[in-house]
């Protein structure tokens, strides 16, 4: 009987005991991590300052640190106290530091160290030596000053100025006297200059604290400090003008890095790849599209390219497309042979189809390189599309390129599918365009007369379209049985290109003095509107491919559509199908989800983690949290349980019973007073009142 009660009371003792774990679990979690927070992540984000070597207090003046500094050397120099040599070495760090005033002002506002490593490469290098073997001083103070007008140092009134210029910024957090600013100035002088025309920008020094501390990151206590190291690099994208939605730099401080990143990640400049000898074929001039000029850059030095390169590129985007090619000695004669190139720094230019390469030896700057892009930018022989219609003068919504006063002018088009055919046939009309050309200035032969005048007077234009993309537009002037070999999708082996003019006229009088007649319904207006303002006259080439031949019949269709009365037709031409899609990099860098932003922003994210993780305040707070809950659960346990009346516990269902009652007593009335109304109509009317029941006979026989 003993062992059985002892047996249920330990039982019972155990049940209470785990029973009051679990009411307690949540406070004690909370007290355990808050003791985590205080014991072990706190000291590590807090450590201790090199004041505390010198045992003075923090922000201690530079009086204060020589004076506690000789009281230490002191005891060292009278052997009163012999002090081991890596505690020696981290007071001498501190003196040394803390004596710089330079050092010292980034030390106290900013906790920068940026000799921190002399340090730890002194203890490894005297561990187990004597305090007299140590080499002092222990930093280097010689460093020159950064000072120079080269920077664009700027002040809060600056920033003010610079910050309201719709173009990108980059601003580089420096300081005088810091040797690793100084280190890096000639670098951020040819940052300068490589982004100058692209982007603006400037330097802020660190005694500039309001702006500094505006620019730099905040620690949970709002101390401002440089996680990325120092200097630091900040940039504004186009359209961002606060701290909130800048970007910072968090790569190697070098020129190549630096720019590659902000031409691409901030201003959205597109990339510009390098090929070798054996891709370059095959990998871009083989899938660049034949509308396109073809530009090579060969570099020595093989640096991605410069920022003025790369605007090009995305200006340029719908007419030329760009590569890099790194110049190897050994392979000069492999670049002489393909493209005449006999050294780098090069650009070639690769136009029309067996057209001679253009190539420009030198180094890239901007203004000559910007020239030289608006010169080649477009093919010799050019290609109709819906981006140049306008410009090459053949769009019958718009005028020629002489200008609006001229009411007639031509568009000899070269009509055809991709193929050996039709570059044939493009080599040729150029050479046409080429001998027109060389003799604006004098010519014998009347024949040609009216072609060269037309040239001069810039109302004659000579390009090519390409007939399978361009279908409609193709079907809608070569309209004939044969303009499947030339129009659309390719259905046999044969590819005809055909050649023909169309001769645009524009009577201004007439645009000027046609009378507004009424419209008599929608279909009249939408029909008026539809019309293009330039009539328009197509002529076909049928005769041999000699240039010769070829410019005789342009001649004399030039001679006819200016001297005789011809037809007068006006129509709604087929709108040019657009070549490319727009490029991904148009569309804005902020906006598109790229792997280095998608990065970037998980970057942020864990950053973030781990700043709230290092805040001081995380860790009294769950010890308040934990405190809180322990003295609300010991309150609710403490009570004691209310005992049931001895009157309820005989009736318990008593006021369960009297509400069922009342129920039944609810559900009762209803079903009552739902008797009483009066019933719906059915397929059988109710009686009406004054009715009554005919007679009828007891048998049907009577």
């Amino acid at each position: 009987m003993t062992k059985a009660s002892s047996t249920s009371a330990s039982s019972s003792s155990m049940a209470t005991s785990v029973s009051t774990i679990k009411a307690y679990s949540v406070p004690l979690a909370l007290f355990l991590v808050a003791m985590f927070y205080q014991v072990v992540l706190i000291p590590k984000s807090f450590p201790p300052s090199h004041y505390d070597a010198l045992l003075i207090n923090k922000y201690s003046s530079i009086e204060e640190v020589k004076e506690a500094y000789e009281k230490l050397s002191s005891k060292w120099n009278s052997a009163v106290e012999v002090s081991l040599t890596s505690d020696f070495i981290k007071i001498r760090y501190a003196y040394e530091l803390l004596t710089n005033p330079t050092w010292k002002k980034n030390y106290d506002i900013f906790g920068i160290e940026e000799q921190l490593d002399v340090l730890e490469k002194a203890k490894e290098q005297y561990a187990g030596k004597s305090i007299s073997t140590v080499d002092l001083p222990l930093l280097d103070s010689a460093i020159p000053d950064t000072g120079d007008d080269s920077l664009n140092v700027i002040t809060s009134e600056g920033f003010q100025s610079i910050i309201q210029d719709s173009r990108p910024l980059l601003i580089q957090l420096f300081s005088f006297g810091s040797k690793s600013s100084f280190q890096f100035s000639d670098a951020w002088k040819r940052i300068a200059v490589l982004l100058d025309g692209v982007a603006t920008t400037a330097s802020v020094e660190l005694g500039n604290l309001h702006l500094v501390a505006y620019l730099s990151e905040k620690k949970a206590t709002g101390r401002p400090f440089f996680r990325n190291g120092f200097p630091s690099l900040v940039a504004f994208p186009e359209g961002c003008r606060t701290a909130d939605c800048l970007s910072r730099y968090d790569g190697e401080l070098s020129v190549d890095a630096v720019t590659e990143w902000f031409t691409t990640n901030i201003v959205g400049l597109p990339r510009i790849f390098y090929y070798s000898k054996e891709t370059l074929g095959q990998n871009f001039l083989a899938k660049v599209s034949p509308h396109k000029v073809k530009v090579i850059i060969f570099s020595r030095t093989g640096e991605r390219a410069v920022p003025v390169v790369r605007q090009a590129a995305k200006k340029y985007w719908s007419h030329a497309s760009f590569a890099f090619v790194l110049w190897r000695e050994e392979e000069s004669s492999v670049w002489f042979n393909a493209f005449e190139v006999e050294s780098a720094p090069a650009i070639v230019f690769l136009k029309d189809p067996g057209a001679k390469p253009v190539v420009h030896h030198g180094a890239v700057n901007n203004t000559w390189f910007s020239t030289i892009m608006e010169q080649n930018k477009m093919l010799e022989l050019p290609q109709l599309r819906s981006e140049t219609s306008i410009e090459l003068g053949c769009d019958a919504r718009d005028h020629s390129r002489a200008g609006y006063d001229t009411s007639t002018w031509y568009c000899a088009i070269l009509a055809g599918r991709h193929g050996p055919e039709l570059n044939k046939m493009r080599e040729t009309i150029r050479r046409v365009q080429e001998l027109l050309s060389s003799d604006i200035e004098s010519s014998e032969d009347q024949t040609t007369a009216p072609a060269l005048g037309a040239i001069r007077s810039k109302r004659l234009t000579f390009t090519w379209l390409e007939g399978e993309t361009q279908k409609r537009y193709c079907f809608f002037y070569l309209n004939s049985e044969n303009s499947y070999d030339t129009c659309g999708p390719r259905r046999d082996l044969a590819d005809v290109p055909q050649l023909f003019i169309v001769r645009y006229k524009r009577n201004a009088s007439e645009e000027d003095t046609k009378p507004k007649r009424k419209k008599g319904s929608i279909w009249d207006s939408l029909q008026e509107q539809e019309l293009d303002p330039a009539s328009q006259l197509v002529a076909k080439y049928n005769g041999s491919d000699e240039t010769s031949e070829i410019i005789k019949w342009v001649s004399q269709i030039i001679k006819d559509g200016d001297s005789r009365d011809l037809p007068h037709y006006r129509t709604k031409t087929p709108e040019l199908v657009p070549d490319d899609a727009q490029p991904i990099w148009s569309k804005g860098v902020q906006s598109l989800p790229s792997t280095s932003r998608i990065k970037q922003h998980i970057r942020g994210f864990i950053t973030k983690i781990y700043d709230l993780i290092q805040d001081p305040r995380i860790g009294p707070i769950l010890l308040l949290a934990a405190l809180i809950s322990f003295g609300t659960i010991w309150l609710q346990r403490s009570q004691p349980p209310q005992q049931p009346n001895q009157q309820d516990s005989n009736q318990p269902s008593q006021p369960n019973a009297k509400f069922q009652e009342k129920r039944k007593a609810r559900r009762r009335e209803r079903v009552r007073t739902a008797s009483n109304e009066r019933p719906s109509p059915s397929i059988t009317d109710e009686e009406p009142k004054n009715a009554y029941q005919m007679p009828f006979s007891d048998s049907d026989s009577e």
